[in-house]
C-alpha cells in the first residue's frame, strides 16, 4: 500500500513577525547603553546608601526572613563552590539574557518582541528605584557580617574601592536585576518552547538567587521587589494572543485538529484491484464524500 506525501508542520507560525535585524541591534545596545549611563548617574550617594542599607536589613529581620549569612555559609564549605558561584554572578548575567532574545528573535519572532518589552519595562523601572534608592549591598554593611567573597575568593566584577569604582554602581542594590531577568529568561523560555523539560529553565532564577545571596551581593528584598516589579510588567505587558493561538511544537494530529497547519488532503490507502477489474478511485479521507 502507499500513502501520499504531506507537507512538514513545524514551520514557524510568526515568522513575518520578526522586526528588522538592524534596527532590534540599535534598540537593545540603545536601551543597554541608557541603562548603564543612567546607573552611573545615580552613583555617589554613599550615606544615604548606607542608611538605607541598614534598614532594609532591619525591616528583613522584623520580617523573619531568613540571614542573608545561612545561605552564604553553605558557600563557605566549599572555595571551589564560592568561586563557581562567584564566577556564574560574573559570567552569566549579561550573556544568558542576551542568547535568549537572540533565539527568540530567531525561533519566535512575537515572544522575543514581548519579551524584550518586559525586559525593557522592568529595566527602566530599576533604573528609577537606583536613583530613588541607593542602596549598600550586604557585603558592605559591617550589621551583616558578611564576606565579600568576590574580592575575597575571585573572580570579581566590581573594583575594590566602591566609591571611585568606574565600571559600575555598586550602590544599585535594590532591585536585583540579577534575579529579575533570571526570571525573566525563565519565563520566556517556558512560554515559547512546548518540550516537557521546559521548566528545568527554573533552575536558572533558582540559582541565580542562591549566587546573589550567597556572594553577597544582595538583599533577601531585592531579589522581592525585582519579582514584584516583574510581575507587574508581565501584567501590564501581556502575550500576544497570535503567540498563544498556536502552540510551538504541537504532534501533527493535534495540529491538523486545531487548523495550525495547511495539510493537504490525505488519501486513504491503495488496494490492489483483483485483476480484470479495474482500480478503484481514492477517496479523500475527512472530505465526508460516500461510496
Amino acid at each position: 500500500m502507499t500513502y501520499t506525501r504531506t507537507e512538514p508542520t513545524d514551520q514557524e507560525p510568526d515568522i513575518r513577525a520578526r522586526p528588522p535585524l538592524v534596527r532590534e541591534f540599535l534598540l537593545v545596545a540603545g536601551l543597554f547603553l541608557a541603562y548603564k549611563i543612567g546607573r552611573r548617574a545615580a552613583n555617589g550617594h554613599v550615606e544615604e546608601a548606607f542608611r538605607n542599607a541598614g534598614n532594609v536589613w532591619d525591616l528583613e529581620r522584623a520580617l523573619h526572613l531568613p540571614g542573608e549569612g545561612a545561605l552564604q555559609g553553605l558557600l563557605l564549605h566549599s572555595q571551589p563552590l564560592i568561586h563557581a558561584a562567584n564566577t556564574y554572578y560574573a559570567a552569566v548575567h549579561f550573556p544568558a539574557t542576551a542568547l535568549f532574545l537572540v533565539w527568540l528573535y530567531w525561533r519566535r519572532p512575537l515572544h522575543y518582541l514581548w519579551s524584550r518589552r518586559v525586559l525593557a519595562a522592568l529595566t527602566g523601572a530599576a533604573l528609577a528605584l537606583h536613583l530613588l534608592f541607593p542602596l549598600a549591598p550586604p557585603r558592605m554593611l559591617p550589621a551583616a557580617g558578611l564576606i565579600d567573597t568576590g574580592q575575597v575568593y575571585g573572580p570579581t566584577v566590581y573594583g575594590a574601592t566602591p566609591a571611585t569604582d568606574t565600571m559600575a554602581n555598586q550602590f544599585a542594590a535594590m532591585p536585583s536585576l540579577h534575579v529579575g531577568w533570571a526570571v525573566m529568561v525563565a519565563v520566556g523560555l517556558i512560554a515559547a518552547t512546548r518540550s516537557r523539560w521546559r521548566w528545568l529553565w527554573l533552575l536558572h532564577p533558582a540559582i541565580t538567587l542562591f549566587v546573589v545571596v550567597g556572594t553577597a551581593n544582595h538583599y533577601w528584598l531585592d531579589a522581592i521587589v525585582a519579582a514584584a516589579l516583574l510581575a507587574v510588567a508581565l501584567a501590564a505587558l501581556r502575550l500576544p494572543r497570535a503567540a498563544r493561538s498556536v502552540p510551538a511544537h504541537l504532534p501533527r494530529a493535534a495540529r491538523s485538529a486545531t487548523g495550525a497547519d495547511a495539510v493537504p488532503e490525505t488519501y486513504a490507502p491503495e488496494t490492489a484491484a483483483a485483476p480484470g477489474t479495474e482500480t478503484p478511485a481514492r477517496t479523500p479521507v475527512g472530505t465526508g464524500a460516500v461510496r
